[in-house]
């Protein structure tokens, strides 16, 4: 049992809810998610089963895009609508005309502090426990990629977005830094990632709908990285830890390699001299069943 999933997490649970649920409906305990969506977001949520596992850091993840509105005049102190308020200000009246003219500074290469509601550690402990706690520490800034920043439209003192972005980017906190830079606050109420990478939100199942059947093959979900077919001596050796030779040898950085049935066994990294390095294999036990 090994394949990839693409979920539409529903809105009130964690992300690591979803994977207890899909252990539950597979009756398998290896299960992952590749990139975190509070409890208030829906959307697409990449899910890898058994020895996929393995393979999420090399999955075309990014960008990530969302489709949120913000609260704009109210502060929480989760950024979010799940939090407590702590501030609130006048929206100013020509509110649109101010979204538009601070839009441009969060756009490229942006610094953003983590927000206390987050699961970035401090000393192995992740915030949010400690902001539970009503403990507020100093944060590193870090720096995140706005591709895409748009504002659909404007309702009173609620604003629609969309973003498109690189992967460890909050949207709270997108949404929090704008309306600190137009002097009202802001928070968001409403988040919904429409894709990730290639994962898009339209082609993913309903949590209560997970099975077997809607497992993804790693050759479908890896694209569009290349794919080498090996013959059965050379996948012998990389189920051997070893590395292998093909020409004409490929340009890219990482490849997938491919046993004579077909199925992906590893991702490889290019190595000096044209070798193929494997970087993570799945067993071949794991492949026959066995495992």
């Amino acid at each position: 049992m090994l394949g990839i999933l693409n979920i539409d997490k529903p809105q009130g649970i964690t992300s690591h809810d979803v994977v207890n649920r899909v252990r539950r409906s597979l009756g398998t305990r290896r299960v992952g998610h590749a990139g975190t969506l509070d409890p208030l977001a829906t959307g697409a949520l990449v899910v890898a089963v058994g020895p996929a596992t393995r393979f999420l850091q090399y999955l075309p993840l990014e960008p990530k895009v969302y489709e949120f509105t913000v609260q704009f005049g109210v502060e929480t102190n989760s950024q979010d609508s799940e939090g407590e308020v702590v501030a609130e200000k006048p929206v100013p009246s020509d509110l649109q005309t101010q979204i538009l003219d601070r839009m441009p500074h969060f756009a490229g290469e942006v610094l953003q502090i983590p927000p206390m509601f987050s699961a970035v550690k401090r000393e192995g402990k992740p915030l949010y426990q400690l902001a539970r706690q009503g403990v507020e520490v100093e944060r590193e800034s870090r720096t995140v990629y706005i591709e895409e920043f748009t504002l659909v439209k404007v309702e009173g003192a609620t604003g629609k977005f969309r973003c498109a972005c690189s992967g460890g980017t909050y949207v709270r906190t997108l949404a929090h830094d704008l309306g600190q830079m137009i002097g009202c606050g802001g928070h968001v109420t409403e988040l919904r990632r429409t894709a990730v990478g290639r994962f898009r939100v339209e082609d993913a199942i309903a949590l209560e709908d997970v099975s077997l059947d809607h497992l993804m093959p790693l050759a479908e979900a890896l694209s569009p990285m290349p794919m080498i077919p090996l013959s059965g001596e050379l996948a012998g050796d990389v189920w051997n830890g070893k590395r292998v030779g093909v020409r004409p040898v490929p340009e890219e950085k990482y490849v997938a390699l491919q046993d004579p049935k077909g199925r992906v066994i590893s991702v490889a990294e290019v190595v000096v001299g044209g070798f193929l390095q494997p970087t993570c294999v799945i067993p071949q036990e794991a492949l026959n069943g066995e495992l």
